[in-house]
């Protein structure tokens, strides 16, 4: 079962895509979000399913959502990947970097991707994203994050490199919270569907060359221990994003161009699907 969201931008519909076929989610609720995360919306989706109690949609023609709306707070993390960390120049972290995006960035999967005014080095990011079930603070320890984890995504985690080292200040979130540099999707995979979320291959295009291909297995610091490790110093809401970094092969390891109006990216997590958005200028 795959959770989404069809339709245009603010007016988009609840559906669930099962064996090839997509039904309207609206008998059970009109939104997907944090609230219906944590009213067992998941299970209640599920059940209707299996029941047949939800009518076919067709979803030609329609703009595809990111799978949940609204969330309340996108937590971010850096250097989570061996290779990306050396890459970058730097040893691996001792602790999870932690940074945070505007949940406005937040957009559709193959909505377009705008460089921002002033860029020169927008850069690319294939995340796996932590959906939160249930309000999630000070858990005792990341054999616990299990029961607060709703599903997974695909994230793109756009980045200003410049904004984001030379112009930051000391940290990094000038360079990740401009407009649209958030695509997630194009679906909410429930957690159990999943099996071990550090078993993923994950991958980036951009136009047709391949720039990522790794894998979670390289993750410094595992799904469980970053859901438990942000609930010591925030409380995370049903709903909220966490990305949990980056692998190897962005821009900013100099081996690539920065990206350009016009360019195209593409990007998909096993079992979790596959994104596509193209530059337009600011």
């Amino acid at each position: 079962m795959r959770l989404l969201r069809l339709g245009p931008v603010g007016d988009e519909r609840p559906a669930v895509e099962a064996d090839g076929t997509t039904y309207d989610l609206t008998p059970v609720t009109a939104e997907i979000d944090g609230a219906f995360l944590a009213g067992d919306g998941v299970a209640r989706a599920r059940d209707a399913l299996d029941a047949g109690r939800l009518p076919v949609l067709d979803p030609a023609g329609l703009r595809v959502g990111a799978p949940v709306a609204r969330p309340s707070a996108v937590p971010c993390i850096g250097q989570n990947y061996v290779a990306h960390a050396a890459e970058s120049g730097a040893e691996p972290p001792a602790t999870p970097i932690v940074f945070l995006k505007t949940p406005n960035t937040v957009v559709g999967p193959d909505d377009d991707v705008r460089i921002p005014r002033g860029s020169r080095r927008t850069d690319w990011e294939v995340e796996l994203a932590v959906v939160i079930g249930r309000r999630a603070g000070s858990l005792d320890s990341p054999d616990d994050a299990d029961a607060y984890i709703a599903g997974y995504a695909v994230s793109n985690e756009v980045s200003e490199r410049e904004f984001q080292l030379e112009q930051s200040g000391g940290q990094w979130s000038k360079g990740k919270c401009c407009p649209t540099f958030n695509p997630l999707g194009p679906w909410l995979v429930p957690a159990d569907e999943i099996g071990d979320p550090q078993r993923l291959g994950l991958r980036t295009w951009v136009n047709g060359e391949v720039r990522q291909d790794s894998t979670t297995a390289d993750m410094i610091f595992p799904v469980r221990y970053l859901v438990w490790h942000l609930s010591q110093y925030l409380t995370l809401e049903p709903g909220d994003v966490v990305n949990t970094g980056t692998p190897e092969g962005v821009a900013l390891s100099g081996r690539f161009p920065y990206l350009a109006a016009g360019d195209v990216m593409e990007l998909e997590i096993d079992g979790l699907g596959r994104q596509r958005q193209r530059l337009v200028g600011g």
